[in-house]
């Protein structure tokens, strides 16, 4: 068995885009195994992992890509679990604090140093509630080299924190 395929997917946002993209796969007896797909500023982009039969591949592949004569650009990609970082503890970061410029590059500039993989990141501004300033949220899911020194890597992120006036908690999950 060849190994999944990922798709990534950009378009404008409006109803019908993953109905197609699904049609796609399913037409080309493709399996549809994880995704993460979101609007964002008027587009819709994701994400998506399938699996392809073999003899499918190239006619799914033009299937995809000709998505874009309806506004849907997809790009396709072998899964390379050998690019997975190695490394087999996990880690949650939350990060909460008034906006400005440089957050997410001062602290993935900090997990960078250290060899951390960031798996999954969600970030967002609103409103806070009691003073209206715009208030920045990022959520993150890492990856932790083997071997890790969580205490300095705590410390890095305690130093961003104070200097941002930021608050990060960093937790170890279970072992993957």
């Amino acid at each position: 068995m060849q190994p999944p395929l990922v798709l990534t997917v950009i378009g404008a946002d409006r109803p019908g885009l993953v109905e197609k993209l699904a049609q796609a796969v399913a037409s080309h007896g493709g399996n549809w195994l994880e995704s993460r797909m979101c609007r964002l500023g008027g587009q819709f982009a994701g994400i998506v992992r399938i699996l392809a039969p073999p003899d499918q591949r190239v006619a799914l592949t033009d299937a995809l890509e000709g998505l874009a004569a309806q506004g849907l650009k997809v790009a396709v990609y072998p899964d390379d679990q050998s690019a997975s970082a190695v490394g087999t503890t996990l880690a949650s970061l939350e990060l909460v604090g008034q906006d400005r410029p440089g957050i997410v590059r001062q602290v993935a500039a900090a997990l960078a140093a250290r060899g951390v993989n960031v798996e999954d990141l969600a970030t967002d501004c609103s409103s806070a509630p009691m003073s209206g300033e715009n208030l920045f949220k990022a959520q993150a899911r890492l990856r932790l080299p083997d071997p890790c020194d969580l205490a300095a890597l705590q410390q890095d992120l305690e130093r961003i924190a104070a200097d941002l006036l930021v608050e990060i908690n960093l937790e170890t999950l279970n072992a993957h």
